[in-house]
């Protein structure tokens, strides 16, 4: 290819442009740079080619677009006849074959000019300057005003903006002439392609917009395309793209208000980020443009800036507004910025923090804060301290303002200009400022004040010159660790906290220690987590001996026991090795078996927090069989011996549950114990928590149908004493299985007149009430169980599931029919009841003697009960049978 291109310029231009035009663009691009590049001043083809080239240009061009007009008429679409004649199907396909051959030679046409565009580019930036670019300038200006006619062909059209662009940058003669059809064409490939490389292009470019006649209506196509680069996220974030769009503002006065106007109709709804692209934009072309466009920012735009941003009907508004502003305020030490500020904003901000509007006043304050110090740098020193207590006044004002948006915005600023300027500010103000604050602001009774003054007292604490004062004031503001709501406690622990790492500050003296540890002890996890973090160094720091550690940690274990063990609970997520935690647990564990006197608090405490350290340290495979070997048999009995309350067995059961059942030994009647004093359980959230430990723990062990069946024993002996008691009519086999359990061989007759003498009668009622209230208990725990798959499943496989639902069928009968008579009646037995009834009729699970599969029939008529009696229970009709079940 390359030894005919050579070849061909020994002979003539035309036979050079005629070899370089058979071959595709693609593949003759980098033999064609090669050949041009080799042509010395000597050769013919210096001579010859720019008049070639531009007579092949023009015959090129004159074709082209004859082509396109050829193929733009084609044949126009008529309404398809009933039929076709032979004839006309034969010119309709002599049409399409016409049209086809047309569009073909038409795009290798564009792709000669493509050829052309490219070799004219070489020549004129040889690297030898072996050709005058005046030579070139008719070809090149021929393609620039043609450049419309080939919108179709974006690859002649890239290059021959390419040439243009080339031209200028080169400054070559006549470039004014290559601007007009290419620059647009160059800044709309920017908007489409929307790579970084092009907008770059358009900057360089930037000069070659003054030629244009902004106030001529041909321009508009041109204004449209400038108007969308203001809004183009790529101009935006991009450097030269902002500087670009800058550059705007001072091509013309009319240009600049339609830019105005796209940046205020974007502040709305445009993202943070590009709101802040628009200052820097703005900022930009203030400091570039000359006088009479800077007077067009100054009055027509900033200073409309500045009353929206007071008069926003919404916060939001009024931030993205003044993130405008921003740009300006962060750049007030430049000429004039300081001036301007003052200027546009004096007149009417002051006036607007004292009108009734409180939204008026929360957006001046806004600005405010912002603008603060707000001074003319022209004026005296007299005259700007007058404004400066102005301001210091006003802030007094709005922190005691009425509205308590207002106030949140006066505290937390308040306190950011105290940190800023503490050093300038006269003494006396401070003291002004804190006195409201922490007498008024602390106690104010709206929960934003008071999170807003916690807030800006952590964000003072920055300046180190604020903290003498600080250390006498805190305290005034520890009783917000008791605030009702929870994120005024988490910013008050955030604050100590914050106090821990600034020397001689000393957080305890801030709040004291007790109040600390009942907060600990009772406030949410995520307030318990911080207030650990905050006790870690002094309670189980890592910087003294593990040894030392844990008598620390045991330390406030024995002070006190809840806020030990929630200590306990986080300590390893605040960074406690596990090496140290798992001494801790020994400790705990010998400390609980020890012969030392301990109250049965701190017994509890301990235990609770062995569990959690047990929990922790179970999650980490290489300490599960250490912890297994902590806890052999006889300690797990031990445990539960000394364990004397409900919640430290239950912790017992936690550990058992976590190191899995290795080696428990017989705590079987232990851990059933805790769950058969089970009366008083509905309502007492406590106690259903111990409970489920226990369940847990005996699921683990693999005891759960021994723990059902007594749960059943349980259900049969209640169950009787409501047929002795109320004559309701039982099931055979629940009677018989009732009558062998020796603990109801005192119930031999009903209430009333069964009964001979009242002793008697007291007797029988108080031992029937107390069997119930148990029974309550464990159809709570029956429910309960329910919910979980795995119980649930084991009780629809178990033996006694018939024994239960007869017996709960009997117990609910009596809860229903006896309700307004005894006030110890319970709705516990009919959920129990219902639950298990739906689950049994799913599984198509029948108990002896029911005909009625699904049993429904047994809900229906005990919710119609239950509403009749006063509860509100839902009665289910067979249509809505498949949704409870899925519920």
């Amino acid at each position: 290819m390359e030894k005919r291109l050579r070849s061909s310029l020994q002979t003539s231009a035309e036979e050079f442009l005629s070899s370089a035009t058979s071959l595709t663009f693609k593949s003759s691009k980098t033999t064609i740079k090669s050949v041009i590049h080799s042509l010395t001043p000597s050769s013919n083809l210096t001579s010859t080619l720019p008049l070639s080239l531009r007579s092949s240009i023009s015959h090129s061009i004159s074709k082209f677009r004859n082509l396109a007009d050829s193929t733009s008429k084609a044949s126009p679409k008529t309404p398809t006849a009933k039929r076709v004649r032979r004839s006309s199907r034969n010119k309709q396909d002599d049409e399409a074959s016409h049209a086809n051959d047309c569009e073909s030679e038409r795009q290798s046409t564009a792709e000669k000019l493509q050829v052309y565009a490219h070799i004219l580019r070489l020549c004129v930036f040889h690297p030898e300057n072996v050709f005058s670019a005046s030579d070139f300038l008719p070809s090149a200006q021929e393609l620039h005003d043609n450049l419309i006619f080939f919108e179709s062909d974006s690859a002649l059209l890239s290059e021959i903006a390419n040439l243009c662009e080339d031209w200028w940058k080169g400054d070559l003669s006549g470039k004014e002439t290559l601007i007009s059809q290419s620059l647009p064409v160059i800044l709309s490939r920017s908007l489409t392609l929307k790579k970084k490389l092009d907008v770059h292009r358009v900057y360089t470019l930037r000069d070659a917009f003054v030629l244009f006649d902004f106030e001529d209506s041909s321009i508009e196509d041109l204004k449209h395309l400038l108007i969308r680069c203001v809004i183009s996220p790529l101009y935006l974030k991009t450097e030269d793209g902002q500087k670009f769009i800058a550059f705007l503002f001072g091509l013309s006065v009319q240009l600049a208000k339609e830019v105005f106007a796209m940046i205020k109709s974007q502040i709305p709804y445009g993202r943070k980020s590009m709101v802040e692209a628009y200052g820097e934009i703005i900022f930009r072309a203030w400091k570039a443009v000359e006088r009479s466009s800077k007077e067009e920012i100054e009055n027509g735009f900033l200073q409309g800036l500045i009353e929206d941003a007071i008069y926003a009907s919404s916060g939001a508004l009024a931030a993205s507004v003044r993130r405008i502003l921003r740009v300006f305020v962060s750049n007030r030490t430049v000429d004039g910025v300081e001036k301007l500020i003052f200027h546009l904003t004096e007149p009417v901000l002051f006036r607007s923090l004292q009108v009734s509007n409180s939204n008026v006043r929360q957006n001046a304050l806004h600005l405010l804060l912002d603008l603060f110090p707000l001074e003319d740098p022209n004026a005296t020193k007299e005259v700007k301290d007058t404004l400066l207590e102005k301001q210091f006044f006003l802030l007094d004002k709005l922190l005691m303002d009425e509205c308590p948006d207002v106030r949140v915005v006066s505290v937390e600023g308040s306190c950011r200009i105290l940190s800023l300027f503490w050093e300038i500010i006269p003494s006396s103000t401070i003291t002004k400022i804190l006195t409201i604050i922490f007498d008024h602001m602390t106690h104010d009774a709206c929960t934003e004040v008071r999170l807003s003054t916690v807030n800006g007292v952590t964000y003072m604490l920055g300046n180190p010159q604020s903290h003498e004062v600080l250390k006498v004031l805190l305290p005034r503001m520890g009783h917000l660790i008791l605030d009702s709501t929870l994120a005024v406690r988490g910013a008050v622990i955030d604050l100590l906290l914050l106090l821990k790492d600034i020397r001689n500050f000393h957080f305890h003296k801030v709040l004291s220690l007790d109040i600390l540890f009942s907060t600990l002890a009772n406030d949410q996890p995520l307030i318990a987590r911080k207030i650990t973090k905050l006790l870690v160094p002094s309670y189980f720091p890592s910087k003294v001996t593990e040894e030392e550690a844990c008598k620390r940690c045991i330390t406030l274990i024995k002070r006190s026991p809840t806020a030990g063990a929630r200590f306990c609970e986080f300590v390893a997520s605040e960074g406690a090795s596990f090496r140290s935690i798992m001494k801790l647990f020994k400790g705990l564990i010998n400390l609980t078996l020890s012969s030392v006197k301990l109250e049965e608090k701190q017994i509890a405490g301990l235990l609770l927090a062995a569990s959690y350290l047990c929990r922790n340290l179970a999650q980490d495979g290489t300490f599960l069989a250490a912890l297994r070997k902590e806890l052999p048999s006889d300690k797990l009995k031990g445990l539960f011996a000394v364990a004397s309350k409900a919640q430290a067995q239950s912790c017992v059961c936690n550990m058992v549950s976590a190191i899995s059942p290795g080696a428990v030994g017989d705590l079987f009647e232990e851990c059933l114990g805790l769950i058969t004093k089970c009366s008083d359980l509905s309502d007492n959230v406590e106690k259903q928590i111990e409970l489920r430990s226990a369940h847990k723990m005996i699921w683990s062990c693999g005891w759960f149908d021994d723990m059902f069946e007594t749960l059943v024993g349980l259900l049969e002996k209640a169950a009787y004493g409501c047929h002795v008691t109320f004559a309701i009519q039982l099931g055979k086999k629940c009677n018989q299985a009732a009558k062998r359990r020796k603990s109801i061989s005192s119930i031999n007759t009903s209430l009333g007149s069964r009964y001979n003498g009242k002793k008697s009668y007291d007797s029988a009622k108080s031992s029937f009430l107390e069997d119930y209230a148990i029974a309550t208990g464990v159809s709570w725990q029956i429910t309960d169980l329910l919910q979980f798959e795995n119980s649930r499943e084991a009780i629809l496989r178990s033996r006694n599931l018939e024994n239960s639902f007869i017996a709960l069928k009997v117990i609910s009968e009596a809860s229903i029919l006896n309700s307004l008579k005894i006030d110890c009646m319970d709705i516990s037995p009919v959920a129990a009841y219902t639950s298990l009834t739906l689950l049994m009729s799913f599984h198509d699970i029948r108990v002896s003697g029911n005909k009625d599969p699904t049993q429904v029939s047994d809900i229906y008529f005990f919710c119609l009960f239950m509403n009749f009696h006063g509860f509100n229970v839902t009665t289910p009709n067979h249509d809505t049978f498949d949704t409870l079940l899925d519920v």
